[in-house]
């Protein structure tokens, strides 16, 4: 095994083609919200679409349901034992975050189980993969399962320590895809791509400063894995290293870089566009 070198900072990411510059890859670094809930603890999930979709969960354990009397009509068949709270909007307010838009409709429930590598990314088949190396900001992170359940990923890998819980602003940016797509939290990034490419993956990290083009990157017929790195940050260079192949999406070059939800909906929609 290879002694991996020091953990700096691989400056990847979409940044423009032939600009020249080694900026943020895919935009300003977002806030960090790891320390807002514990992902192995109950949490609050809110608006309708992500709410509805964790009660049409049968996965999920459902501690309590809060809604106004409007958002209790949407309500329609919920699981046993299972009954909402009605109150009225300023009261669930007080129950989460500042500014959280609730749309009149919130669940306390149990975290999703992460699912092991084995059963969500083997045996290979044609759907991608998607491996989120420390990305932290929760609104992109819920972007990203959005855009994986559009497109037809077979499942979002995680950084354990350094990636949000799947609840809160996560799960309303994700708009229910998270009860869709299976997500796997891993210790090690670089050793899960490790893998990937050991049974059957192609394993592509997007890069701003590759001279290879992604359409050029997925020419090729196995499967996909797509790593993406934290924006202002990229990826590791231990993990950027591991792919097979960097690859960079071409913008404008006046443009410095995509936010890393967005640039992974171009590759997700790439990969699929492709086979």
């Amino acid at each position: 095994m290879r002694s991996p070198p020091p953990l700096k900072r691989s400056r990847t990411g979409s940044s423009s083609a032939g600009s020249g510059r080694r900026g943020p890859p895919f935009g300003r670094p977002g806030r960090d919200d790891r320390g807002e809930a514990d992902p192995h603890e109950p949490g609050w999930i809110w608006g309708v679409h992500a709410s509805l979709a964790v009660l049409a969960n049968p996965a999920r354990k459902i501690e309590r349901l809060v809604a106004t009397r409007n958002a209790a009509a949407r309500l329609e068949a919920l699981p046993a034992g299972v009954e909402p709270q009605i109150l009225d909007p300023d009261a669930i307010d007080g129950m989460l975050p500042p500014g959280a838009v609730h749309q009149g409709l919130a669940v306390r429930a149990r975290p999703l189980e992460a699912e092991t590598m084995e059963t969500a990314c083997f045996p290979a088949d044609h759907r991608p993969v998607v491996i989120l190396d420390q990305v932290t900001d929760p609104q992109n992170v819920g972007a990203v399962f959005r855009s994986a359940a559009a497109f037809g990923a077979r499942a979002v890998l995680l950084q354990d320590r350094k990636s949000p819980p799947l609840t809160g602003a996560l799960a309303k940016a994700a708009a229910g895809a998270i009860e869709t797509v299976p997500h796997v939290r891993v210790v090690n990034i670089a050793r899960a791509l490790e893998e990937l490419s050991k049974r059957g993956y192609l394993t592509v990290g997007l890069a701003g400063e590759s001279d290879m083009d992604l359409a050029a990157a997925l020419d090729d017929p196995r499967p996909v894995a797509l790593a993406l790195g934290a924006e202002g940050k990229g990826l590791r260079e231990l993990v950027a290293a591991t792919c097979e192949r960097q690859a960079r999406i071409p913008i404008a070059a006046d443009m410095e870089s995509l936010n890393v939800s967005v640039a992974a909906a171009i590759a997700l929609y790439e990969a699929k566009r492709r086979g």
